[in-house]
């Protein structure tokens, strides 16, 4: 009996926590904010589509410092790799099976994640110096230039547009790898634990502490308040 269960465990692999708690919340609360401020601002509701814009912006800065300081799988030194490492990756995933396995982000997640953490700080940022010159100023307006004011205004309309693109590849990329590659991206991100597939073996990843990631995000809503109320 007890070899039966042996052969089982290799045969499916075992879970591994991956994914922290910490990384988990930032990751809906960002899916969440994102998806009100593009809803409030289609609906012309703009106070909303402001107090959605300045989450998403305290929701990146956290993300930034919890990239460097936080959980092994959260930094950005565990996923973040060069073109030899994503070309290596794509060998890999052409071999398919435990080859092509990861346990957190791969290198070619890795680049829509910093892709979509850069686009939306510069969109978040932009959108406090932003105006359409009717009856909506952004929070930092009174702080710049017309001249600084009109041109981030234009970063802040057309960045739009490319945060569509990013979120339509990453949601296509996800269910590309569900349905194409059999891996599902989704439920680690909810439950935090991942298959291991057959007899992969590999340590359960460390993880910060949850009150160094509850000190960083009240930093990051902290430094958002004080610039905001620096303007008022």
């Amino acid at each position: 009996m007890a070899s039966g269960h042996t052969a089982t465990r290799e045969k499916h692999g075992r879970e591994v926590r991956v994914w922290d708690l910490p990384t988990r919340l930032f990751h809906w609360a960002l899916v969440a904010a994102v998806a009100v401020a593009i809803l409030s601002a289609e609906l012309g509701m703009l106070p909303i589509h402001m107090l959605a814009g300045e989450t998403v912006l305290i929701l990146v800065l956290f993300r930034l410092a919890w990239g460097v300081v936080g959980s092994q799988t959260a930094r950005f030194a565990d996923f973040v790799k060069g073109p030899g490492a994503i070309l290596d990756y794509l060998r890999r995933s052409r071999a398919g099976g435990e080859a092509a396995f990861t346990l957190g982000h791969n290198p070619l997640g890795a680049l829509m994640v910093v892709a979509l953490l850069l686009v939306l700080l510069v969109q978040a940022s932009s959108g406090l110096f932003t105006s359409d010159d009717i009856l909506v100023d952004g929070p930092l307006v009174p702080m710049a230039s017309g001249a600084t004011v009109a041109a981030l205004s234009t970063v802040h309309r057309l960045l739009a547009n490319g945060i569509f693109v990013l979120v339509g590849l990453h949601v296509a990329a996800v269910f590309f790898y569900l349905l194409v590659k059999k891996d599902n991206l989704i439920r680690p991100m909810v439950t935090g634990r991942k298959s291991l597939p057959g007899r992969l073996a590999t340590a359960e990843p460390w993880r910060a502490p949850a009150a160094l990631a509850l000190a960083i995000l009240v930093a990051s809503a902290g430094l958002v308040f004080l610039v905001l109320r620096a303007a008022g």
